[in-house]
């Protein structure tokens, strides 16, 4: 009788083997991708945010419910707001004389009082961050620019953006704050729509005004878009001193849609820098490295940060 239960013993734990060895290897496997996420990839800028698109969960985050100001990335949600105004995208818009002073340097070549189709207006507002076409936008809105910066706002809690706010249609004001997490949000909301993608990533583009007639080139302010291997679905990039530099992008990673938020980078070229890592980084898990001096801005713009009550360091 003893002899025959061993054996029964053997068969069943026999039997066990295979699972038990699927579930370490399990384990293994989610063990490494939880130290991977917890380790992420180095960066130069202060606050990012990297989710796979359609999805709001992070892969990764730093800093990433710290709101900040987002300098021109402000124009997705203008976009956004215009398009589900539901106002005819070939109405003709003009470009009347701001009727508050910008809140920053606000030139622009284009012509007081001409006009311009309002799918074009918002096409070179997004490719090249053409504020005086994201003010007219917002000016040609029903209820006037008031109301464009509610809806803004109002959109903003539709989507569960709880550290973000906008006063303007530009991003020409440092007191439109986002979270590089809020901002994944807004991404994909804006990503469902075709007009946004395509104007967003237009590479060059030559706009016909009228009263009087004339014509500007415009080129986009992202010089991924202009290369097929990143596969860039939707892009924004931004700029003030109180913002860095700033970039959200969809793009193609590790072979999917991946939505990238970089908030408040020192150089022209970090947010790119910075992308590349996190694409790497995807591939391989490779961590990367980011220049002495992007270091010292991060460290310099922390402290600030904690100065002014805003101290979340984190990656989540």
């Amino acid at each position: 009788m003893g002899n025959w239960r061993i054996a029964i013993g053997w068969v069943c734990l026999l039997a066990l083997l295979p699972w038990l060895s699927h579930a370490n290897q399990q384990e293994a496997s989610t063990s490494t991708s939880s130290a991977l996420k917890e380790a992420g990839p180095n960066l130069a800028s202060v606050n990012a945010a990297v989710a796979v698109a359609g999805d709001n969960e992070l892969i990764f985050g730093k800093n990433a419910d710290r709101s900040v100001p987002i300098a021109s990335v402000t124009k997705v949600m203008t976009a956004l707001v215009v398009l589900e105004s539901g106002e005819p995208m070939n109405e003709w818009l003009t470009f009347h004389k701001r009727h508050t002073p910008a809140a920053a340097n606000a030139y622009s070549r284009i012509r007081v009082d001409s006009q311009m189709r309002r799918k074009d207006v918002l096409r070179i507002a997004l490719m090249s961050s053409e504020n005086f076409a994201a003010y007219t936008l917002a000016r040609n809105h029903p209820g006037g620019f008031g109301a464009f910066i509610d809806a803004m706002n109002a959109k903003a809690v539709a989507l569960g953006m709880k550290g973000t706010r906008f006063v303007d249609p530009t991003g020409l004001s440092s007191e439109n704050l986002s979270t590089a997490a809020d901002l994944v949000k807004l991404v994909n909301a804006a990503a469902a729509y075709p007009e946004i993608r395509e104007y967003s990533t237009t590479g060059y583009f030559r706009g016909q005004f009228r009263k009087p007639r004339y014509s500007l080139s415009f080129g986009n302010t992202n010089a991924l878009v202009h290369r097929d291997s990143w596969g860039v679905g939707l892009s924004k990039t931004g700029y003030l001193s109180e913002a860095g530099r700033c970039l959200v992008m969809v793009s193609k990673m590790n072979g999917k849609e991946v939505v990238t938020v970089l908030l408040d980078s020192l150089g022209t070229r970090s947010p790119l820098g910075d992308a590349g890592r996190i694409k790497r980084w995807l591939d391989t898990g490779a961590r990367g490295s980011v220049a002495a001096a992007a270091r010292r801005y991060e460290q310099e713009k922390n402290a600030s940060y904690a100065t002014a009550g805003n101290s979340t360091v984190s990656l989540n």
